[in-house]
């Protein structure tokens, strides 16, 4: 087992529990302007850049669909339930980042989301000191599942790709790591692992607890 010496983490779905308030959000957006968004919709967004997800609603819904005013919704929905307390770390979170600040292991986050958003989730669940890079999508030219956001997180931190654990939840997020050539552990959340994230996973965890146990073995 390779050791680890630098973990880059997503951030949605797999360090806080935000993606289940995006898909309540992103219906309740829907409803308010008269739409029907359906789940399986909503999860086809998961993992995606937000320039991508507009694509996505343009294409589904036609080009007399409010695109910008369901979004900006989106995001106003978003922020009041995130303001409300209902956001969360995911179970292992913090006992991995403890871990790996034991280790001396430096952190990077490659999210998909905005530096806006990202800078007030990781600050409400009190996560903004514990990362030394968060690469956003305002970072990169090119969102996942391109690599590019995770060969600028590896690059800003210094250490080679081979010495570098990737973790996600999404298969988008997968890809983009896997292209990168990282290792990538998959702990899933609201999408089930299809046969290619299972192929193109380095391991499928079912939460953070065991990737801390991972990086034990591996740096024992």
């Amino acid at each position: 087992m390779t050791a680890v010496r630098a973990v880059v983490f997503d951030m949605d779905g797999l360090l806080i529990d935000s993606e289940r308030l995006a898909m309540e959000s992103l219906i309740s957006a829907g409803a308010e302007l008269g739409y029907d968004m359906p789940m399986e919709f909503c999860r086809s967004m998961i993992g995606v850049p937000a320039d991508r997800c507009r694509e996505l609603a343009a294409n589904a819904y036609g080009p007399g669909f409010p695109l910008a005013e369901y979004f900006e919704l989106h995001e106003v929905h978003l922020r009041q339930l995130v303001d409300a307390g209902q956001l969360t770390t995911k179970p292992g979170a913090t006992a991995l980042l403890d871990e790996l600040e034991r280790q001396g292991i430096p952190k990077a986050i490659a999210t998909s989301s905005s530096r806006a958003r990202a800078d007030h989730h990781l600050e409400l669940a009190g996560l903004t000191d514990r990362f030394d890079a968060v690469i956003t999508r305002q970072d990169v030219v090119n969102g996942k599942p391109d690599p590019e956001p995770y060969l600028k997180a590896v690059a800003t931190l210094g250490y080679e790709l081979d010495d570098t654990l990737a973790l996600e939840d999404s298969t988008n997020g997968l890809r983009a790591a896997h292209a990168a050539g990282l290792r990538c552990i998959l702990v899933p959340d609201l999408v089930r692992p299809t046969d290619e994230s299972r192929r193109l996973a380095h391991r499928l965890y079912p939460d953070l607890h065991h990737v801390v146990d991972y990086v034990v073995a591996a740096n024992s």
